[in-house]
């Protein structure tokens, strides 16, 4: 199984618990129903954009340690620009 497909299903398999006990098939209590379940989707999409973004900080905190990369990101960043330079395109 793929990554895409495990986390289509794990998604999929959470929004149907998620609507089963918003609509009532799983019972609950009246302050889980009423207090917690409204919020739950924001909670969770907020949760998601901040480990998005705390990842991809820490990415870019720690890209100069990874110095080989950092040197190929250099080596293409120059051929860009005199494949630009070449075209006529000015990127200044």
């Amino acid at each position: 199984m793929t990554k895409a497909t495990e986390t289509i299903l794990t998604l999929f398999t959470l929004s149907a618990i998620y609507f089963a006990l918003y609509s009532g098939v799983i019972p609950s209590t009246e302050k889980i129903h009423s207090e917690i379940l409204p919020y739950l989707p924001w909670w969770c999409l907020v949760t998601f954009g901040a480990y998005a973004l705390g990842t991809l900080g820490w990415g870019v905190y720690t890209f100069k340690d990874k110095e080989d990369k950092y040197k190929e990101l250099l080596v293409q960043i120059e051929e860009a620009k005199a494949f630009y330079k070449k075209e006529g395109v000015s990127l200044d």
